[in-house]
């Protein structure tokens, strides 16, 4: 097993290469990145991204090669992946956040403000939230209906019943809150922030 976790400029690497670290099978390896070639040559790829979504793209695409690697060994192959945070956001079509940003576009949807039907909600949503499963997947085997996760976001994706939904948060309406089709998967939350949840999603996609 070989873990690339994509260096994009925008993300809290310390802490998620901690956490895939607790969880790694002996004999792996865990690279933090910005080399396609590595990415390439890796079993599992991660995507962290925090902040801005248009910062995050460009970050991503000022990295030599690496969306040709990701559309060949993700997209068109079988290499598992997962986004996190906004880096789960960027497997959208485009996000509204500042103005249009276009996404990878390896799902349907788009990412925009949250807009809590309770006003006493602040945005961000920022702190431990509930989990609602909306239907099974390997990355959440063991993590069930009701389980707290770390939440710090003012950006979305709206629920509507998609078919890629595998878990979703109210928050003054229901959001996605992690997103999957096969071996390409993403959490809006931060699992390297939701303790033993969070550590059992990793290992979770690491056993994919």
């Amino acid at each position: 097993m070989r873990v690339a976790i994509i260096d994009c400029g925008a993300g809290n690497l310390h802490s998620v290469r901690k956490a895939f670290a607790r969880q790694l099978p002996a004999q792996a390896t865990l690279d933090v990145t910005t080399d396609a070639a590595m990415v390439r040559d890796a079993s599992h790829i991660v995507l962290p991204g925090v902040g801005a979504f248009a910062d995050c793209m460009a970050g991503l695409n000022a990295l030599p090669g690496m969306r040709a690697v990701l559309e060949e060994k993700v997209r068109h192959g079988q290499t598992p992946f997962l986004g996190v945070c906004v880096g789960m956001q960027m497997l959208y079509e485009r996000s509204h956040e500042h103005g249009i940003t276009e996404g990878l576009g390896w799902f349907a949807g788009e990412v925009k403000r949250l807009t809590p039907a309770d006003a006493a909600l602040k945005i961000p949503h920022m702190g431990w939230n509930r989990l609602a499963l909306r239907q099974s997947h390997p990355l959440m085997a063991a993590i069930k209906t009701g389980d707290f996760v770390y939440f710090v976001h003012s950006y979305g994706v709206s629920y509507a019943g998609e078919e890629a939904a595998l878990a979703t948060v109210d928050y003054g309406g229901e959001y996605v809150a992690v997103t999957g089709r096969g071996h390409i998967v993403g959490t809006q939350f931060h699992p390297e922030k939701s303790q033993a949840v969070g550590l059992r999603l990793i290992s979770n996609f690491l056993g994919m």
